[in-house]
């Protein structure tokens, strides 16, 4: 029997998969035979949503141009890249337009299959035209999915679920407002995708309480106005309805009573705010180094805002200076200075933009109606309609552009999101806002709603929207506190959104089933998967090896399944690291990271039978606690991370501009100059640099990228030009993919988890923090700056090691011992978490890591400092790179 590749969903994100898993075969799998088995009951490629059979008065959100199912050279890949055209592209349209969703769904029809007929002629595909029910099978063996309609399940060595959005079983309230309609004889359409709802049961002339504001509600008013028969006359800037006279009339409010605000209609040109800047990895490894519980709104939210603000008044400063009263590295200092949460910041602003209507202020965009009291219905109309027109000039203004660098850094805010899901719910509160500044409907949506209004057929009725089932009466009854005393009766509800993704609320068995054969859940209701591969979690913490799971139910935390081109596609890059764990294991028997079986249950990866971790079904020397299934959990991140596209085996350059004078830097395309706190890069066409992932040519400044690799400001083909800055000296760096040292990457030789090298110690910080100048592995040397010392036993004997506190308050040190340059690395670093209040930390050298120059010979390592050379041997961490 063949080895079997189950994949269930069939829509833009399996279709994805199937194209990086066509991509990877040849190069991962070579020409062994394997049988895929792709089921989903509708049409492969556009899935459920995208079916060519749906009304074409219905747009797509993103412009044609800004869609594609395609990688390029922006997305971290372990590749190989096959780019294709965009919507527009492949249609020969303008990029800038909205398409129907019937053309998305035949572009993406298009795409699956290209990716079916890219797949090597020893694979076999198979199309299977129903609905998985259940995944079930030992976590060694193959699994069974079992499918509807079909008596024998379909066996598979490994399970890819790449779903959409899942339907929910109704919640309590909900339950109760469907029986109630019942009781009643009323409608009640509850939350779900508005092309699928029985809109016939709304009948002309009739109002229709609507609760929702958003793109379902968007959808909504198509289908009731233009889907009956009406039309719009007049200029697209200014239409006025014609009804048919089958419309319903529309009753629509929501929690803030806005509609989202619509995209930009101009382009974001010159300087962008460089993010991520206060909301990035740092911050999110602060926030997961913590041991108490996380909550969205005091932890995390604080930091957002502050990403938020700065994107804004960073373009404010660079696009429109004379709007503001303070130089911008005055600005930038104080804003980095305040506490994210403080008084300071408003301070700060106050100062420095003298005009209110150029303050970003986060939670008035959220609650845009607060306060708002008016005499009756028709003024509510008035405020409206005024507002919504008011927000249209605005999002097509190209002097208001600090919205559209908001907008950007909440995109930033999303990607960071994504490693927080196992620990904290943003629940719908953040998706909410998110989607109300950055997800919006097109400008000319708006304005057709605004002839609605103006027309009679949609009416207002404000934020704080209640709706209560009025038993005496026998309808529904809408209000708001907008205008007080008043109410709005109806006999049908629609709720225009969609329930939350929650694995415990699924309306079918499948993500159930998961959950109850050990899948770890959030409490937020999210499938915990691993952050590398999407290998899904269990609550024992080790990732399934035959189970994945790809889409918004996820931790991972990524729903679309495509993306604007050259924006480093999310999706795209999960969808390739789990297409090639997926063919490892098909190929050999076990998932990458996790530890291969040789004759005495050891990993057979290294020399020696002891070196790696020992196989989860061996009684290896970490038994059954569970702090070595964390530590082997750990182990695989850390290699999973060393060998991504942009890691540290790619770094084949560190170039200092001091070095060169006359800008030229070896192998490097461009002119590189250092100008005071600026690099000046200047290139013509014909060097084929990018910049902010355009085409360059001319001359820009650049400031040091604070951004991970794959997001510096310029490329080169697939590679990523970093600039930094060191003791006042510039240098680039060059990051390869194709490096020959990530090509050899074979593993990360590391001791098992001992129990023996974790024990507890004590932090001493200096009266004064200190800078000592040590040898760094480039040969120079440079200050390192040390602020006290962890004191800790082990064997009974006293050490002590000189540690720096990090910005977001863990610790670092770099260290040697009697293994250092003999079985282990020359030296290594270690990164105890912050210590408590009391000084008390955790001294784990289980967890010591080798240093990035272990991996390149250009990173500028420091040595250890002076009595930072343990008199004991460290058999324990990692211990080498391994190479093959």
């Amino acid at each position: 029997m063949n080895p079997s590749l189950v994949i269930v969903g069939a829509g833009p994100r399996g279709t994805g998969f199937l194209e990086r898993l066509a991509a990877a075969l040849p190069g991962r799998y070579g020409d062994r035979p394997l049988d895929v088995h792709l089921v989903d009951p509708h049409p492969p490629g556009p899935g459920r949503i995208w079916r060519t059979d749906r009304s074409p008065l219905l747009w797509t959100n993103s412009r044609a141009g800004d869609v594609t199912l395609f990688t390029d050279d922006t997305v971290p890949l372990e590749g190989p890249v096959r780019p294709g055209p965009t919507l527009a592209a492949w249609s020969g349209t303008d990029g800038r337009r909205f398409a129907t969703r019937p053309e998305q769904g035949a572009y993406l029809r298009w795409a699956y299959e290209r990716a079916r007929d890219a797949l090597p002629a020893a694979v076999t595909l198979h199309e299977h035209r129903t609905t998985a029910l259940r995944v079930e099978g030992p976590r060694e063996g193959r699994q069974r999915v079992r499918l509807a309609g079909r008596a024998a399940p379909l066996p598979a060595d490994l399970v890819v679920l790449a779903l959409g959005h899942p339907d929910a079983e109704p919640d309590a309230a909900q339950r109760e407002l469907a029986a109630f309609a019942a009781r009643h004889g009323l409608v009640h359409l509850p939350p779900g995708h508005t092309a699928e709802l029985d809109l016939a049961a709304l009948p002309p002339g009739r109002p229709v309480l609507v609760r929702g504001l958003g793109l379902a509600f968007v959808d909504l008013m198509v289908l009731l106005t233009e889907g009956r028969g009406g039309r719009y006359e007049g200029p697209e800037d200014a239409p006025v309805y014609v009804p048919s006279g089958r419309e319903p009339v529309l009753y629509a409010g929501s929690r803030r009573g806005v509609p989202y605000h619509a995209k930009t209609g101009y382009v974001l040109d010159g300087e962008r705010p460089p993010l991520p800047r206060f909301f990035g990895p740092r911050e999110v490894d602060a926030l997961l180094a913590g041991d108490g519980p996380l909550d969205f709104r005091r932890d995390v939210w604080p930091h957002i805002a502050r990403e938020l603000g700065w994107a804004h008044y960073h373009r404010l400063f660079a696009a429109h200076p004379e709007r503001t009263a303070r130089p911008w590295a005055a600005f930038e200092a104080g804003w980095a200075a305040a506490a994210p949460d403080g008084p300071g910041l408003a301070a700060l602003v106050a100062a420095a933009v003298p005009d209110p209507a150029d303050r970003f202020d986060p939670e008035a965009l959220d609650r845009p109606l607060d306060g708002l009291r008016l005499p009756g219905a028709e003024a509510l109309q008035e405020e409206l309609r005024a507002r919504i027109a008011a927000g249209l000039s605005r999002r097509h203004d190209p002097a208001r552009s600090p919205d559209a660098a908001v907008v950007a850094a909440l995109d930033s805010v999303y990607g960071q999101l994504g490693r927080l899901a196992h620990r904290v719910d943003t629940g719908a509160w953040w998706h909410g806002y998110y989607s109300h500044l950055a997800s919006g409907p097109p400008g000319s949506r708006l304005r057709r709603l605004l002839a609605l209004s103006e027309a009679g057929v949609v009416r207002f009725l404000g934020p704080r929207l209640t709706v209560a089932a009025d038993e005496r009466r026998g309808v529904f009854r809408a209000s708001s506190p907008a205008v007080p005393g008043a109410g709005t009766e109806a006999r049908a509800l629609v709720e225009a959104r969609l329930e939350t993704a929650a694995v415990p609320r699924a309306a079918g068995p499948l993500l159930r089933g998961l959950a109850e054969d050990g899948a770890a859940v959030t409490p937020g209701g999210l499938l915990a998967v691993d952050p590398a591969d999407g290998r899904i979690l269990q609550r024992d913490g080790r990732p399934h090896p035959r189970r994945i799971a790809l889409g918004p139910y996820t931790t991972a935390g990524v729903g679309g399944g495509f993306t604007r081109p050259r924006s480093g596609g999310r999706a795209f890059a999960q969808n390739d690291a789990a297409a090639h764990a997926a063919l490892a294991l098909l190929r050999d028997g076990v998932a990458p990271g996790a530890p291969r079986t040789g004759v005495e249950g050891w990993n057979t990866m290294s020399d020696t039978h002891d070196s790696r971790v020992p196989d989860d079904g061996t009684d290896g020397p970490d038994g059954a606690d569970p702090r070595a299934a964390d530590w082997r959990h750990w182990h695989e991140q850390r290699e999973a991370a060393v060998a991504s596209s942009y890691g540290p085996l790619s770094l084949t350059g560190t170039h200092w501009l001091a070095d060169f004078p006359d800008g030229r830097l070896p192998d490097l395309p461009g002119e590189w100059r250092e100008d005071g706190d600026e690099v000046v890069l200047t290139a013509d066409a014909g060097d084929g640099l990018t910049v902010d992932g355009e085409p360059f040519a001319g001359t820009v400044r650049l400031t040091a990228d604070h951004a991970p690799v794959h997001g510096s400001r310029v490329g080169s083909g697939g590679r990523r030009l970093m600039v930094l800055r060191r003791e006042g000296l510039w240098a680039v760096r060059d990051f390869d993919p194709e490096s020959a040292a990530r090509r050899a990457f074979r593993g990360i030789e590391a001791t098992p988890y001992d129990p023996r090298w974790a024990v507890p110690g004590v932090y001493r910080p200096y009266e004064e923090a200190l800078s000592v100048r040590v040898e760094n592995a480039d040969g120079r040397e440079r200050g390192l700056g040390l602020t006290g010392e962890v004191v800790f036993e082990l064997d009974g004997r006293v050490h002590a090691l000189q540690v720096a506190v990090e910005d977001d308050g863990t610790l670092w040190a770099v260290f040697a011992d009697a293994t250092s340059g003999r079985s282990t690395f020359r030296f290594r670093f270690l990164r105890p978490a912050a210590p408590a209040e009391d000084g008390t930390v955790t001294v784990d050298l289980n967890r010591a890591l080798l240093p990035p120059c272990a991996f390149a010979d250009h990173f500028i390592c420091p040595f250890p400092p002076p009595g930072n050379t343990l008199d004991l041997a460290v058999e324990a961490g990692e211990r080498r790179v391994l190479t093959g």
